[in-house]
């Protein structure tokens, strides 16, 4: 069985670069701009109301969590903690906070936790980040409303705070999201979406909707010595063809590629060499909702899957920047079977599932996408003619990027194409599926099969690794045979980054969130950024 350690090895592709950058003596000051690539707009920069990762970008900068990932290690670790102590039955977790401030001056304490916790798992308030809490005990009772709170959090002393979860599971996989931050319970909490108040090595100076994000160093961060940066400007910037120009023109730092850039960037002896690759935990996948009543018929999913061929989508539209998937976990999972097969191409036995199904007239549905090159309309549009071929007519449903989570948490779609985290822990990520996870949360296709949640169930109370391993391995091929969704691609992420940038990592949970206050630019960065 792969360790994590093992697995985060194989998904690092490609240089080593910036990594081996970090050898060198960082240098305090100066400006990172850095390109937030995946949309022209914030949704919130409250991270606990978001799951967009464009928002997440700046909320790394601005907040902290209870743990935090090592891409270097490959697994989570304490961040706002500064011990933990786990009891014999292995479900209750102590853990002693760490000393460290707000950006308004206010001090962490347990309180904080408590109040943090509680707020994100508030059905009332349904927020995109009470995923991340699902794990704590109590947390189905309240989002039930049997109960006004989590029993399963309590305050021990101001510095101390104990938390019991309901399996086995490590809870940093899922305590170390960006999107659970802890925020201070004396804050008011409607103004964390535009003026938010964190315990992260940047605090916010000036937001310019549709355009930049200013942020300044917080001389109170907890960590001694950092951040390095004096400023972090965080660039608005959803045009490929924009960002391109941009960092050509050494205007910002760093830049996300997509398809085309990728090959242009690889074949320029002035840029190839400045590029790190890795390979991320996302499953690029289009969902089926339920309400049609098509989709509640799996041999419809899975002719959908036989009707398109993804090969030639990843070949010529991706210029290879992403691997075929076969099901939902990636093949670096460790809960990943070798010897399972994707879905062959095969358009004769979709049109038999079809038939069978009593759909050989026809079918029609819509999809609703962004504009995202690698993962939006022009992947939609090139399945269209696929799946006519076997009488099944889809039409598009352009929406902006911010929009496209809102129509999918309001049940307000046919079918959607997303980039969705599958790893690197494929407990947290199968958990997805479990019929008990809202649409809210991650269950965006309301998947429910009682064998699929036995498995996961079992898995979570697992001790032995092999065979919790074993557990996952059924549950992620029976998701496959399932077809709740049609498999994709699993992403490979690409940045290139300017010479005198260094502290960049190749972080395969998403590449473009980087631990701000590790980087540091040098003395050739241009005058305006010294």
């Amino acid at each position: 069985m792969l360790t994590r350690l093992s697995l985060m090895a194989m998904l690092a592709l490609g240089t080593a670069t910036a990594a081996l950058a970090q050898d060198a003596t960082p240098k305090d000051g100066g400006t990172l701009v850095f390109a937030a690539p995946y949309g022209n707009s914030i949704t919130s920069l409250d991270m606990t109301a978001t799951p967009h990762t464009q928002d997440e970008i700046v909320g790394k900068a601005l907040n902290r969590s209870l743990y935090k990932w090592n891409p270097d290690s490959g697994k989570p670790e304490l961040d706002l903690a500064e011990s933990v102590q786990k009891s014999a039955d292995g479900k209750t977790y102590t853990y002693k906070l760490r000393d460290a401030t707000f950006h308004n001056g206010d001090k962490l304490d347990a309180d904080d936790v408590i109040w943090s916790y509680n707020r994100i798992a508030d059905p009332k308030k349904a927020l995109p980040a009470a995923e991340q809490v699902l794990q704590i005990a109590g947390v189905a009772e309240f989002q039930a409303g049997t109960a006004d709170h989590i029993a399963g959090i309590k305050k021990i002393d101001d510095k101390t705070v104990e938390i019991t979860v309901t399996n086995l599971a490590d809870p940093g996989w899922n305590l170390m999201s960006n999107y659970a931050p802890i925020y201070s319970k004396d804050y008011p909490e409607d103004q964390l979406a535009s003026k938010p108040n964190g315990l992260g090595p940047f605090k916010l100076a000036n937001y310019v909707p549709g355009s930049k994000v200013e942020l300044v160093k917080f001389d109170g961060y907890y960590e001694t010595g950092k951040p390095h940066l004096a400023k972090l400007d965080i660039m608005l910037m959803g045009e490929a063809a924009a960002r391109d120009v941009a960092f050509r023109n050494g205007e910002i730092d760093a830049n996300v590629l997509g398809p085309v850039q990728y090959e242009a960037y690889t074949q320029d002896p002035a840029l190839k060499d400045q590029i790190l690759e890795v390979a991320e935990v996302y499953t690029r996948n289009i969902g089926f909702n339920p309400k049609i009543e098509a989709f509640k018929d799996k041999r419809v999913r899975q002719a959908i899957n036989h009707a398109i061929n993804k090969d030639v989508i990843v070949q010529r539209l991706l210029k290879n920047k992403a691997y075929p998937a076969v099901s939902w976990l990636p093949v670096s999972s460790p809960a990943f079977d070798k010897d399972a097969k994707a879905y062959a191409y095969d358009p004769e036995k979709a049109k038999a599932l079809l038939k069978e199904a009593g759909y050989e007239s026809g079918l029609k549905f819509s999809v609703t996408a962004t504009d995202n090159e690698s993962w939006g309309l022009p992947i939609v549009e090139a399945i269209i003619p696929m799946l006519a071929k076997v009488g099944v007519e889809v039409t598009t449903d352009p929406v902006d990027g911010s929009v496209l989570s809102d129509k999918i948490l309001s049940d307000n779609f046919d079918g959607y194409i997303w980039s969705n985290s599958s790893g690197p822990d494929p407990l947290k990520y199968l958990n997805c599926f479990h019929s008990a996870t809202s649409q809210s949360a991650c269950n965006y296709v309301k998947f429910a099969n009682p064998e699929f949640d036995k498995l996961i169930e079992a898995a979570g109370n697992e001790t032995d690794p092999a065979k919790q391993n074993d557990l996952l391995k059924q549950a992620n091929n029976l998701l496959l045979e399932e077809a709740p969704v049609w498999f994709f691609n699993y992403n490979k992420a690409v940045m290139a980054y300017q010479p005198w940038v260094h502290g960049l990592k190749p972080n395969a949970m998403e590449l473009a969130i980087q631990d701000y206050e590790d980087i540091w630019i040098d003395e050739n960065a241009p005058a305006t950024r010294k």
